[in-house]
């Protein structure tokens, strides 16, 4: 893992095309803006997480309502 120490206002730039900058510091947190092409796909970790076990769960199934009853998701009505 890469360290890098950035001041309010200072960026860092990846693969030439996204570009992350400080934006304010609180405490301990610190709030950091993007600039990326519209083809990047940018998501919190904890959300990308949670979507890869669920996409990990989903293909242990035969198909979607199998894997909607094991979970305890909505059936679709059938007259729909």
């Amino acid at each position: 893992m890469l360290y890098l120490t950035r001041k309010i206002g200072e960026s860092i730039i990846i693969n030439n095309t996204i570009e992350l900058t400080v934006v304010e510091i609180k405490g301990r947190t610190a709030k950091i803006g993007f600039s990326f092409p519209p083809e990047a796909s940018i998501m919190r970790k904890e959300l990308h997480d949670r979507i890869m076990q669920q996409n990990i769960a989903a293909s242990q199934y035969g198909d979607a309502e199998e894997f909607m009853d094991a979970v305890g998701g909505f059936k679709p009505d059938e007259n729909n």
